[in-house]
């Protein structure tokens, strides 16, 4: 995410603290917030996709995926 709308997001929650934030203040902040975390997933899922675990006996296993709700594994 570019640094200006890093900048932005921390200056809405500084503006939320000090008054209320107009309809569209709020409205950018929480699409801003859903770029964010949306970005941030995204990165997750690529770090945990190139994970491997390394037994005891030296085999190397990738990390095994999770279905969308938590559940099972793929």
């Amino acid at each position: 995410m570019e640094q200006s709308k890093l900048d932005r997001i921390n200056q809405l929650a500084r503006l939320k603290k000090e008054r209320v934030l107009t309809e569209a203040e709020a409205a950018e902040q929480a699409r801003l917030r859903q770029e964010y975390i949306a970005e941030w997933r995204q990165g997750a899922i690529q770090i945990l996709e190139n994970t491997y675990i390394q037994t005891p006996d030296g085999k190397k296993h990738k990390l095994p995926r999770r279905d969308a709700k938590g559940g099972g594994r793929r």
